[in-house]
């Protein structure tokens, strides 16, 4: 037989929206889409639940070589990795929608906001998405609100987010895994420098807003020795940051088809290592975790600076809020599919 005559396999849910969305804007390799949303606001997985959580958007351009959420365009049949950096999907905005659905956060509820993309990727300059939230959230009492990003636009909604603060507790997570800006732009291309990060977190914490910096990941052999990990722990404190956590690299399969290719490149002398330790189980195990943690614990306190401004929950506990679908945890259950929304 020639050719395959069984039709194609009908698409449902996100990825029918998905492959009817309109196209909204292309730049270089970039395509943006509107994707019509059903619902704005999610639940984290597993022991996690309690957090409610936020994308605005669908895909992110920084095309961050280490990404774990790339695995998310796969619940609209885009298989490729790639495409998770070449096709964002902006959520069809309605405040009044937004509005009623963030009724379902009570008071003491923690909602973030950036849990599998970036809120403040490029895109956000363009459709403003983020912002349109923000001025919802604005009129809400008594929510944890956390955002979390790698980008200096975020100083952008400095106002608006003391605003929040009126009324709830805001806390912005900003991630810088290095000050190396050759190093930087190899990890993450078009993500800000980190001078316009650090810049963004002064710019936050002069305006009365906590900003955690995460230096995540830390990868072996790449950025996670006592000195990187203290210049931008330092660096952090001189601006105005107020915690400061940093945890290890973790690579599900879907990453590793990025990260894998980038290290052949890039450091090739790490494919070796890098594969032993990730082809057979996506976190690292041993004593390399623990000797991270102790790392930051010395760096930190050397820094006066506090951790992580949400509970300092096991990683394990943490990355069940970026699970991929249908794959094993760190206590070896299977994660249940769980679109980050």
């Amino acid at each position: 037989m020639l050719f395959d005559c069984d039709p194609a396999p009908k698409l449902v849910g996100i990825a029918r929206l998905a492959a009817s969305s309109e196209l909204l804007e292309s730049k270089r390799q970039v395509e943006y889409l509107e994707l019509e949303t059903r619902r704005f606001i999610g639940r984290g997985s597993g022991r996690m639940r309690s957090i409610w959580t936020v994308n605005p958007y669908r895909g992110c351009e920084f095309g961050c070589k280490y990404c774990y959420a790339r695995y998310a365009h796969e619940f609209m049949e885009l298989r490729d990795p790639e495409l998770f950096e070449r096709k964002i999907y902006a959520k069809q905005f309605n405040a009044q929608a937004f509005r009623a659905e963030l009724r379902r956060v009570k008071p003491g509820q923690s909602i973030w906001i950036g849990t599998a993309t970036d809120p403040y990727q490029p895109a956000e300059r363009r459709f403003r998405i983020t912002r349109g939230m923000l001025e919802v959230l604005a009129g809400a009492r008594g929510l944890d609100l956390g955002i979390t990003t790698k980008s200096d636009l975020v100083s952008r909604d400095a106002d608006l987010l003391a605003r929040i603060a009126r009324h709830n507790t805001v806390r912005v997570h900003l991630t810088i895994t290095t000050l190396d800006e050759a190093l930087a732009r190899l990890l993450e291309p078009l993500a800000p420098r980190p001078a316009l990060r650090l810049g963004a977190v002064r710019k936050l914490s002069e305006s009365g807003i906590p900003v955690s910096v995460l230096a995540h990941p830390v990868m072996p052999l790449i950025n996670d020795s006592e000195k990187s990990l203290d210049a931008v722990c330092a660096a952090s404190a001189s601006h105005g940051a107020s915690a400061f956590s940093a945890a290890p690299l973790f690579l599900k399969p879907c990453s590793q088809q990025v990260f894998f290719p980038f290290l052949e490149q890039r450091f090739p002398h790490l494919v070796r290592r890098y594969r032993e330790r990730f082809e057979k189980n996506a976190y690292l195990k041993g004593q390399y975790p623990e000797l991270i943690q102790e790392r930051v614990r010395r760096i930190r306190a050397r820094h006066k600076l506090k951790p992580w401004q949400t509970p300092e929950w096991p990683l394990g506990d943490q990355l069940e809020l970026f699970a991929e679908p249908g794959t094993v945890q760190t206590d070896g259950t299977l994660q249940r599919k769980v679109d980050p929304v």
